[in-house]
């Protein structure tokens, strides 16, 4: 890998950083060097973890602020707020008849057996859904003009009541947002001070439930998330930064702090998209088309299928589940996002005996405050890392570089008393049976996944990052039947790595009813031009003169049907010439998904999107070895090998110390800085090119791998 350096032939300075619920991360690359960090997540003053996860790495580095020359930043403040309910007094404004569109939805039943189903809770109390008085058509046209005598009125309930943030929810103002803007105007000229986001500025889509719900929940969140970014942006430019604070968004694009305060819901998913991102430069990197994602923290583990490099997305997702894994009890959000599943199955997950005698990881997390048991910060409860511990897969004395050391002895008390005593189990079978099930809940989640999303598993390589994927990744591998897995370099920061793998982006998403057998180009064309205007000029504002790109695509479905399919279209004027070629693509994609075409139906365009990138950053190059070597461990410990219930003598190795062409024969435990990539019995690793850690079954492994799914066939 050559180092990077600018025209000038200044090394280039990087830096990502990261909240997560345990950790925040930070991330540097100088030239060709690395150096990276963890800080205990500040809950109550996010900005001070990242401040000392910041000073670390530059202190590590021997250069200051004013050397770098970006910051990208990632956080899980937003997110957070939604899943606690610490946001700011919220009011919503719409369309008088409907203040109780976001607490009726979709009337849908997640769990059709549940006899207390409990649904969401709406942000905003029925109370302060304020209605006024308008209504234009599905077209934009004005049916009843705006009664500002309502709004006059609206505006002093919301001095009364001491509103921080309103949320300005039309019926059909996806089609104009005219009357929203006006009540922006003289809410802004009566209470400067109070928050407002427009639902036709937020998600400017067909569907009120999920527009109405996407902008409550940014007007929910975003006098917090303003007040953070505007204040760690000045913290950072009093220790001397002069380059650029960008921020993660969702869909896996960058961009500038002011936008990020405007519609902080688009930073929800930004580290886990980082870490997705992540996974992608690395299977680039190393010659791998189709992966896995398996990125596991302290809080939960995501998984995401990538496929020719490149994120499975979406344009909806939820948040705060009640039911934190059951689709359909969290707040829709529509946004771009990268699609990837998430479990409560992170290294703060609290394991505990069920009511039916099992043993079952969270959803409930330690978090950083306490955190686990073995952080002797307050913690009572035994988590995953303590079953890590206990099973001697975590080095006490080497935790996250030694600056975290872990009391075992605690752990092993408290996993006694949690889960052992209810099942006659000692402190190790206890751990064993949580290392298990955390693995194999992080086996099926993947494996539901990549079902419900049409794709096959078992030929991919599992790519492992965060703090507690390495540690898990063999065994979750091994029961999704695969063969092979990748823990990458600085995979215990990947997300915050993957913030420097992001180009700078902004997509805009407008609806626009359009049936093929009569497209308009004339309406067309000037949606797409002022959709492409506006995210330029986004865009523009954070790519520092780099050339951008423009995609364009449409959701389309047959008329009639209840939900679309996403497909490209090409750049340049939109002609009635392009509702052929778009009539072609969609049925080519249909044919795709559901092996058959609807002969005879009329198509129809619902949502229109333009993105505007620059270049995604090219994937490193590096020079193959000249030999291969065994390496020889430094030491070796007894560990506790879940999947055989026995204790194995386990080598140890440094990873800073291995080279390209190193080969490890498992038993193994490959420790650095931020983690510990587990080898067990059966397998063996070897150090790629690029220093990530190949894991691989032993022949004898694969031979009864190739008979299971023969038996299976």
């Amino acid at each position: 890998m050559t180092e990077g350096k600018n025209a000038s032939g200044k090394r280039i300075a990087r830096l990502g950083v990261d909240i997560g619920g345990t950790f925040t991360d930070a991330a540097l690359e100088v030239g060709g060097s690395r150096y990276t960090a963890k800080a205990l997540t500040t809950h109550q003053a996010p900005d001070d973890g990242v401040i000392e996860a910041i000073e670390s790495v530059l202190r590590d580095a021997a250069i200051g602020f004013e050397d770098l020359d970006l910051v990208v930043h990632g956080t899980t403040l937003a997110t957070n707020s939604l899943i606690e309910r610490k946001g700011a007094k919220t009011a919503m404004i719409t369309t008088a008849g409907f203040r109780d569109t976001i607490e009726i939805g979709v009337e849908y039943r997640f769990d059709l057996f549940d006899l207390f189903l409990e649904l969401p809770k709406p942000l905003v109390d029925r109370e302060l859904r304020l209605p006024v008085r308008e209504r234009l058509g599905v077209g934009g046209r004005t049916l009843q003009p705006l009664n500002e005598e309502d709004v006059a009125a609206v505006i002093e309930r919301l001095r009364t009541e001491k509103v921080e943030s309103v949320a300005v929810c039309f019926l059909h103002s996806y089609a104009s947002g005219v009357h929203e803007k006006r009540v922006r105007d003289l809410i802004k000229a009566a209470l400067p001070d109070i928050s407002v986001s427009l639902s036709s500025e937020v998600a400017p889509e067909m569907r009120e439930y999920e527009r109405f719900c996407t902008a409550v929940a940014n007007a929910y969140v975003q006098p917090k998330m303003a007040s953070y970014l505007f204040r760690l942006e000045q913290r950072l430019k009093e220790r001397g930064l002069r380059s650029s604070l960008l921020m993660m968004l969702s869909g896996g694009g960058l961009t500038d702090v002011a936008t990020a305060a405007a519609f902080p819901i688009r930073l929800v998913e930004s580290g886990p998209a980082g870490g997705a991102l992540f996974a992608a430069s690395v299977a680039a990197e190393n010659g791998f088309d189709d992966v896995i994602s398996f990125d596991m923290g302290g809080t939960t583990a995501k998984i995401c299928l990538i496929d020719d490099g490149r994120p499975q997305t979406s344009r909806t997702f939820e948040v705060a589940r009640i039911y934190r894994f059951k689709k359909g009890s969290g707040t829709p959000i529509k946004i771009p996002v990268i699609d990837m599943v998430e479990i409560g199955a992170g290294g703060g997950s609290i394991a505990h005996v069920d009511s039916l005698g099992r043993v079952a990881i969270g959803p409930q997390s330690a978090g950083s405050e306490p955190g686990p048991v073995a952080f002797s910060r307050g913690g009572t409860e035994p988590t995953v890392t303590d079953a890590n511990l206990i099973l001697s897969r975590i080095n006490p004395a080497g935790f996250a570089g030694g600056r975290f050391p872990l009391d075992k002895d605690a752990s092993s008390t408290t996993m006694l008393r949690t889960v052992g005593e209810k099942l006659g189990l000692d402190a190790s079978y206890s751990a064993a049976a949580v290392a298990e099930m955390v693995e194999e809940n992080m086996a099926a989640a993947a494996r539901v996944h990549a079902i419900e999303s049409g794709k096959e598993i078992r030929n991919r390589v599992l790519i492992a990052f965060g703090g507690g994927a390495p540690l898990h990744v063999a065994g979750v591998m091994q029961k999704l039947g695969m063969k092979r897995f990748v823990v990458p370099r600085g995979a215990g920061v990947g997300s915050a790595v993957g913030f420097l793998r992001a180009p700078v982006s902004y997509e805009v998403v407008r609806s626009l009813h359009q049936k093929l057998s009569r497209i308009n180009a004339t309406e067309v064309n000037a949606l797409l031009q002022e959709m492409s205007a506006s995210a330029r000029a986004i865009v523009e504002k954070a790519a520092n003169d780099e050339p951008l790109q423009e995609i364009r695509m449409a959701s389309m479905r047959y008329v009639g049907q209840g939900h679309e399919i996403t497909v490209s279209i090409p750049s340049g004027r939109f002609t009635e010439a392009e509702g052929l070629n778009l009539r072609k693509a969609f049925e080519t994609r249909y044919r795709e998904i559901y092996r058959r075409n609807v002969s005879g139906a009329d198509i129809e365009v619902l949502t229109w999107s333009v993105l505007i990138t620059t270049a995604v950053p090219p994937a490193a190059q590096y020079t193959a070895p000249s030999g291969d070597y065994v390496a020889e461990p430094s030491s070796y410990r007894e560990v506790f090998e879940s999947k055989t219930a026995k204790i194995a003598s386990y080598g140890i190795h440094w990873r800073p110390d291995l080279k390209p062409g190193a080969r490890i024969e498992g038993p193994a435990v490959i420790e650095e800085e931020e983690t510990s990539t587990v080898i067990p019995t059966g397998m063996s690793a070897t150090i790629l090119p690029s220093g990530a850690i190949l894991g691989e079954l032993n022949q004898s492994e694969k031979a009864s791998v190739r008979v299971k799914e023969y038996a299976d066939a």
